[in-house]
């Protein structure tokens, strides 16, 4: 008796969600992350526009920021990778983050070039 008592309190501590609250609560998340994405792009703060971090606007990197966090969330949630075994996630998770910014460091790089060819003519190389 005392054995059944205990595990009815223990199951009354563990209240787990339904499909439907996880998915609204999905739905929350992802629209404030939005909201606050088109906001930005219309409102465009000035501090944010005329501030720059490796050669690119801070306002850009929020937006590219807040979109891998849309993109990882939506993952997590939508493709059950919450429910999956360790290694599996960080293979999934780590390889998109890894060649994300391998793209953003060669675009910055041939973008320098480039701005440098337009500003200061041609560049030869002297080897």
């Amino acid at each position: 008796m005392a054995h059944e008592h205990k595990l009815e309190i223990f199951r009354g501590l563990l209240k787990f969600k339904s499909n439907t609250q996880k998915i609204w609560g999905v739905l929350i998340f992802l629209t404030i992350v939005t909201t606050v994405e088109v906001a930005l792009g219309i409102v465009k703060p000035r501090f944010l526009t005329h501030n720059y971090f490796l050669g690119m606007k801070l306002l850009n990197w929020i937006f590219i920021i807040l979109t891998l966090v849309k993109a990882y969330y939506i993952a997590w949630d939508f493709m059950h990778l919450r429910d999956e075994k360790t290694p599996l996630r960080r293979v999934i998770v780590w390889t998109p983050v890894f060649l994300i910014c391998y793209l953003i460091f060669i675009l910055l790089f041939e973008a320098d070039y480039i701005y440098n060819v337009y500003t200061e003519g041609f560049i030869t190389w002297d080897f």
